[in-house]
């Protein structure tokens, strides 16, 4: 998952976690994590995805995860039950 997804996720009220999202994500940088920006790469392989639900969410997140050839793990089941080339692993909800 994302960071901005995280925070769409917080903003909706459907994630929550202690104290605000800016000192959460600064504490995960500051703990190594690296962010991936979106690119036009990612864009098109996004849109060239073939048998994948149509979330453009979705759809950025899996051609993030092929393009730098990262496991991708998740609890969603569409991404899940894709039948693309997709190295992924089931998350626990």
């Amino acid at each position: 998952m994302t960071f901005w997804e995280v925070a769409l996720l917080h903003g909706k009220g459907r994630l929550a976690f202690p104290g605000d999202i800016a000192s959460w994500r600064a504490g995960l940088l500051e703990a190594g994590l690296v962010e991936i920006p979106v690119n036009g790469e990612i864009g098109i392989r996004a849109i060239q995805l073939g048998g994948l639900n149509g979330d453009p969410a979705d759809r950025i997140i899996v051609a993030t995860a092929l393009i730098g050839d990262h496991r991708l793990v998740t609890a969603d089941q569409r991404i899940l039950q894709w039948p693309g080339p997709l190295n992924r692993l089931p998350a626990a909800s």
